[in-house]
C-alpha cells in the first residue's frame, strides 16, 4: 500500500464502503494514486497490476473523469474502472499492517508509533501517524520536499509550511534546525493530526499550527516557505507566498507532475522567483526557488 493507505474509521473502526478496481496502460501506481487522492477517497491499496480505491461517497464517473484527463495529456493510453460494494472490515488493523519504517535520506527516517526503530548516530527520526491527513512520507512529493528541505535549511531559520497535512514537513523543519515554524491547513482533521504528531516528536513548542488560508497569515519575512499541494492552488497563492517570504528566501514547491513545471515556472518567475533546481521522482517533481 502507498500514498496515505488508510481508511476513515468510525467509532468502532468499521464502515461500509465501495471498492473501485482500476487498471491502466501504462500502469504507474504512483502517478495514479497521486491523482486519485485529489478525489474524496478514504483509502487506496496497490496490487500487482491494479489499484484498489475505497470510498463511501464518490462514483465510478468521478474516477473515470479524472483519469480521462490523463489520457488527454498523453500520460495514459487507456484505463478501466470496476465498482464493487464491500462488507465491513477493520481498517485500522489493515492499515497498521501496511505501514513500514521509511528511510528518506541518510539522516531522515519516518516511522509510525507502532513500529520499533533504533536511531543510528546523526539520524533524525520523524514519528508520524497520519490518520486522515496526507503526509505519510511514502509518496514521492513528500520524500523530495524532505530531501530538499534537508539541503536548504540552516539553524535559526523561520519556516512557513503551507497546506501542512500531517505536519510532517513542519516537524522535520524544526528537527533540522528551524527556530520557529508556522504551519497552516484548512482542514480540521489535518489540524488535529498535526498537533498530535508534533507532540509525538517533542516539537510542539516551536510549531504554530493554524486552521486558515495563507492570506490570513499576518507574519512575513520567512527564510523558507514550503508548499506540497496541488498545482492549481500553487498558482492561486503565488502572490501570497511572495508577500510572506524574505528577499533571498528559499521556496520549495511540490505536489506537481513534470508536465506542470512550465506553467509553474512561468507564474513564479513572473512574480520574482528564480529556479535553483528541480528534483524528479517518477512523474512527480519538486522545485526550489530563490526569491529575488
Amino acid at each position: 500500500m502507498q500514498y496515505a493507505d488508510f481508511l476513515q474509521n468510525t467509532g468502532e473502526n468499521f464502515m461500509i464502503y465501495k471498492e473501485f478496481l482500476i487498471t491502466a496502460d501504462p500502469f504507474n501506481a504512483d502517478l495514479l494514486s497521486g491523482i486519485l487522492w485529489e478525489l474524496d477517497i478514504t483509502g487506496l491499496s496497490e496490487e500487482v497490476n491494479c489499484l484498489k480505491v475505497f470510498s463511501s461517497s464518490i462514483s465510478q464517473i468521478d474516477i473515470e473523469t479524472i483519469l480521462s484527463n490523463l489520457v488527454k495529456n498523453n500520460m495514459l493510453r487507456s484505463f478501466n474502472v470496476e465498482e464493487n460494494f464491500i462488507e465491513e472490515k477493520n481498517w485500522n488493523e489493515e492499515w497498521e499492517k501496511s505501514r513500514e519504517v521509511i528511510q528518506i535520506s541518510n539522516r531522515i527516517i519516518i516511522k509510525p508509533t507502532f513500529k520499533e526503530y533504533i536511531a543510528k548516530p546523526g539520524e533524525i527520526v520523524l514519528t508520524i501517524d497520519p490518520k486522515m491527513s496526507f503526509g505519510t512520507g511514502e509518496h514521492q512529493t513528500t520524500k523530495m520536499v524532505l530531501r530538499l528541505l534537508e539541503n536548504s535549511i540552516k539553524p535559526g531559520m523561520t519556516v512557513l509550511d503551507v497546506g501542512s497535512g500531517t505536519g510532517i514537513l513542519a516537524i522535520a523543519a524544526v528537527k533540522l534546525g528551524a527556530v520557529s515554524v508556522i504551519a497552516n491547513d484548512i482542514d480540521e482533521w489535518c489540524y488535529k493530526n498535526s498537533i498530535e504528531n508534533s507532540e509525538l516528536n517533542a516539537t510542539a513548542g516551536k510549531i504554530d499550527f493554524r486552521i486558515c488560508t495563507i492570506n490570513e497569515i499576518k507574519e512575513d519575512n520567512f527564510d523558507i516557505i514550503i508548499a506540497n499541494i496541488q498545482k492549481t492552488i500553487l498558482i492561486e497563492i503565488c502572490n501570497d507566498i511572495k508577500a510572506r517570504i524574505k528577499s533571498g528566501g528559499i521556496l520549495i514547491l511540490s505536489g506537481l507532475l513534470y508536465v506542470d513545471e512550465e506553467d509553474i515556472l512561468h507564474i513564479y518567475n513572473t512574480a520574482g522567483f528564480s529556479k535553483i533546481e528541480t528534483l524528479q521522482m517518477e512523474e512527480w517533481i519538486a522545485i526550489v526557488f530563490k526569491c529575488q
